[in-house]
């Protein structure tokens, strides 16, 4: 089990939205949330934000998981298009299409419970290594973490 499967507990926006990863390897993610009044509009359905999340981070994901040498990933571009409303149980299927040594090209596409496509996205991303935190008061320890 990689450590993306299961809890997304490590990211604390996604902890709390609630998602879920399920699949995370060659290539592949998939990644899962039940919506609740928490993640709805004014229309009672997923807001435009949570959709876009769920399709950058299984784009992300998936680009990750597509790398050897375990580097991350920042979103440099990504198209997205909205086909139905999201309701219920939402499920993002991310995919790797293609790599260079330094960016990822992926695409992802979210259903809903009934298989409906709700929204596809394709995106950009660049492989970073982790850098120490940058935040105030932090000391470098000169240990990696």
């Amino acid at each position: 089990m990689n450590q993306y499967t299961g809890s997304l507990s490590h990211i604390p926006f996604l902890a709390d939205l609630g998602v879920t990863c399920s699949l995370a390897e060659g290539g592949r993610s998939e990644i899962s949330l039940p919506i609740e009044n928490r993640h709805q509009n004014s229309w009672d359905m997923a807001h435009g934000g949570v959709i876009m999340t769920l399709l950058d981070v299984a784009m992300a994901v998936a680009g990750r998981s597509s790398d050897a040498d375990g580097r991350g990933v920042v979103t440099i571009e990504m198209k997205s298009s909205f086909m139905a409303p999201g309701r219920g149980h939402l499920t993002a299927r991310g995919t790797t299409v293609h790599r260079t040594t330094t960016m990822v090209f992926c695409e992802a596409e979210i259903v809903d419970a009934d298989g409906k496509t709700v929204a596809r996205s394709s995106g950009t991303f660049k492989y970073i290594r982790r850098m120490p935190p940058q935040r105030p008061g932090a000391t470098d320890t000169g240990a990696d973490g």
